[in-house]
């Protein structure tokens, strides 16, 4: 693998913690079930509490990653 290829494989990768994160803001932008808007995870739709939830485990280090 040339050293350009390597780089850009290596600038792909995304931390877990972060990945579950921008998942969580992303379904409460498009969400119409309670998240957009919400001023509180907890007060979102069960999918968006759901990650919320992953995003908190990933956060302490006890994600499934």
């Amino acid at each position: 693998m040339s050293g350009e290829r390597l780089r850009a494989a290596v600038q792909n990768i995304e931390a877990p913690m972060l990945r579950a994160y921008r998942l969580w803001v992303e379904h409460g932008q498009q969400c119409t079930d309670g998240c957009k808007g919400a001023s509180q995870a907890q007060d979102g739709c069960e999918t968006g509490r759901e990650l919320w939830g992953a995003y908190r485990l990933e956060r302490i280090g006890r994600g499934q990653s």
